[in-house]
């Protein structure tokens, strides 16, 4: 998913551009993140002053990942840093998230809709997927195609193997799962209102939208995009905004411990948390629902994470355990 600027001018589409285009980077207004996200970036800096997995002075610094073209093993050993972070890293609410223990019982009857962005048959139905549809602040085109590493490792890809993975951790729970789409059902979308509407008719407890970035090639790094408070036209997330902004911190703090993946180093001020307002899929939820951009595919460190199947079970790890310490209130 590809964005126009850093905190944030409109992306001009929901989600990413065509594979290959990354959006131009503008200066904009900084987003109010509130106290937690600030006490999680005072937490991220002490954690880079220690020396990060994805720091200058760690294994995940320059010439850490592959040369050009982002490509990496699928198998085997995770690539190099993706080991948890230190317990230096930023403190988030449902720190002492544990493993899944078996203990289902407690999730039982809590519904989590799982949206993977994009699909991979988007690309044989541009016709159908640029028609613009309404997103409350707005209108953008009903889905994009998704971006994808150099190598050709398409966002829509990453997006359903890690759906998959997920959705497996949370039934384990005992956690009602259901997908917005699931690659050939439908052949394509569906529309990213629709995937709101998904979430909604499930009453779901919570929903999360799966990305990865397609932003310039030297940047790095996850980010979980929250609801703004907007009410306008169909759209009115006031009523979810503080709960999605819990699942937001809890989710963040997760998958970094679960990936060591470091917070965007050029969005969210290294709080891994960015809040936004032009994102139907956000927008329409009448349910507690986040974005998350699990890395950015255009650089050869991130695209070596994102095209290994052991840090793709990583980081559905991470977001299984941090929707399980939101829902649990733990």
């Amino acid at each position: 998913m590809s964005y126009v600027g850093p905190e944030f001018d409109p992306s001009p589409s929901e989600g990413a551009g065509r594979p290959g285009g990354a959006g131009r980077r503008r200066r904009g207004p900084v987003v109010a993140l509130g106290a937690l996200a600030a006490a999680a970036l005072l937490g991220w800096l002490a954690y880079e002053a220690v020396g990060s997995p994805g720091g200058p002075g760690g294994p995940d610094g320059a010439g850490g990942g592959p040369g050009p073209g982002g490509t990496a093993a699928t198998s085997g050993k995770p690539p190099s840093g993706s080991s948890p972070a230190s317990p230096a890293s930023p403190s988030f609410p449902g720190d002492d998230a544990k493993q899944p223990g078996g203990a289902a019982g407690p999730l039982r009857g809590k519904v989590v809709v799982i949206d993977p962005g994009h699909n991979p048959g988007n690309v044989r139905h541009t016709a159908e997927i640029d028609r613009q549809v309404d997103i409350g602040t707005g209108h953008k085109e009903c889905d994009t195609t998704g971006t994808a590493t150099n190598a050709g490792y398409a966002e829509a890809r990453f997006t359903l193997d890690v759906a998959h993975r997920l959705r497996a951790l949370l039934e384990q729970r005992g956690v009602t799962v259901k997908l917005t789409h699931d690659g050939d059902s439908p052949a394509w979308g569906p529309c990213v209102d629709e995937r709101a509407r998904i979430g909604n008719a499930a009453h779901a407890d919570a929903a999360l939208s799966l990305h990865a970035d397609g932003a310039a090639a030297g940047d790095r790094g996850f980010h979980v995009i929250l609801p703004a408070a907007v009410r306008e036209g169909a759209a009115d997330t006031r009523p979810i905004a503080a709960a999605s902004h819990d699942l937001g911190v809890r989710l963040a703090g997760a998958f970094l411990r679960a990936t060591g993946e470091p917070p965007a180093d050029y969005v969210g001020g290294g709080t891994g948390l960015v809040t936004r307002k032009d994102l139907g899929g956000l927008n329409l939820s009448t349910v507690p629902k986040v974005f998350i951009e699990c890395g950015n595919m255009r650089n050869s460190t991130d695209a070596a994470r994102l095209t290994s199947a052991d840090w793709r079970q990583q980081a559905a790890q991470g977001m299984s355990e941090g929707i399980v310490s939101f829902l649990s209130g733990s």
